[in-house]
């Protein structure tokens, strides 16, 4: 990637003009100088982002690589993001492969920030480049990010596009496979409960499942949306037994919602699986802790994040890794089926 690609034709006299003010206020607001009115600040914040503009000092960056920086972008909020072990896994995967470079890792959770806060650091040179994870369609910000430096994606982007890299689990055959598990051992009344249809990882899962059902000839159960978080998996629990639609099996798309869905089941007094079979996604340290533990698909999480880790140091040294990888899942039987 080129300076001259970063930045295209856009000069900082094209800003100040825009802008209505001098070259050395845009100077001094891209240098996060506080020696700028407020006035002046929304002025030239506005200027930059209708010209997408990235400093000069970025793209030298970018172009020496001196920093050394990498930024992990999260846009979750920090319950989630430490309440996951996906996360833990996928950060372990990292750090493993840059310990073994010069590089150092700047983790960004930018759920409370519309992404100003993270697209201005990651802009002004700070890092080299970027690992997304988690991203939803809302966060348009990382389009900006990824217009100032190179980005690797974690799982599929919302938006795809030929230049983007990414490293994804295969979704779509892990929710096939799961749920074709549950038929097979003899489940036709099959529910689910999905993470965000706002997610590639939420939706690729419920497509796995349809698809399954379709195979069979069976008709689709109760789908709710249970927002990859144990809370979220209990709600949806709760709807599906109060829809009076009892399901014999739950494909239930992360094992955090899982249990979440378990709990519920137990204060309902229903077995697992006597009365319902449990099918759960991820194999994290959460589906050995549960009662029974889970039957799940597992997802190479700490490999993806490794991986991500390599792709973006290729990129960085100028080599032509692959655009696109995707790892298998794994279907890993407990006592919950």
């Amino acid at each position: 990637m080129t300076t001259e690609a970063i930045r295209g034709t856009v000069t900082i006299e094209e800003v100040a003009a825009a802008a209505g003010v001098s070259r050395s206020t845009v100077s001094r607001v891209v240098n996060g100088s506080t020696a700028v009115s407020p006035e002046a600040l929304e002025a030239v914040t506005r200027a930059i982002a209708d010209l997408n503009y990235v400093p000069n000092r970025a793209a030298r960056s970018l172009a020496s690589r001196q920093t050394h920086a990498i930024a992990l972008i999260v846009p979750e909020d920090t319950t989630r993001f430490f309440g996951d072990p996906f996360f833990a896994a996928i950060v372990s995967g990292i750090n493993a492969r840059l310990s073994r470079s010069d590089y150092v890792l700047n983790l960004f959770i930018a759920s409370d920030d519309p992404g100003d806060k993270t697209t201005s650091y990651v802009r002004s040179g700070a890092v080299d480049g970027a690992i997304v994870v988690s991203h939803h369609t809302s966060d348009t910000f990382i389009d900006r990010i990824a217009n100032a430096v190179p980005v690797v994606y974690g799982g599929r982007p919302v938006r795809s596009r030929e230049r983007d890299y990414y490293v994804d689990v295969d979704n779509v055959r892990g929710g096939h496979d799961a749920t074709t598990y549950l038929i097979e051992r003899g489940h036709r009344n099959i529910a689910t409960i999905t993470g965000p249809i706002t997610m590639p990882a939420g939706i690729d899962r419920l497509q796995g499942y349809r698809d399954a059902l379709a195979a069979w000839d069976l008709p689709e159960g109760m789908v709710v949306d249970g927002n990859f978080t144990a809370d979220g998996g209990a709600e949806a629990m709760r709807r599906i037994l109060e829809s009076g639609e009892r399901p014999d099996a739950v494909f239930v798309a992360s094992d955090l919602m899982a249990r979440g869905a378990l709990a519920v089941l137990s204060a309902a007094g229903l077995r697992v699986p006597d009365d319902i079979a449990i099918m759960g996604f991820d194999d994290s340290p959460v589906a050995t802790s549960v009662e029974p533990q889970l039957t799940t698909m597992r997802q190479p999480s700490y490999a993806q994040g490794e991986r991500m880790a390599t792709i973006l140091l290729d990129l960085l040294a100028g080599k032509h890794p692959r655009h696109v990888t995707i790892l298998e899942t794994e279907l890993v039987v407990r006592a919950s089926v």
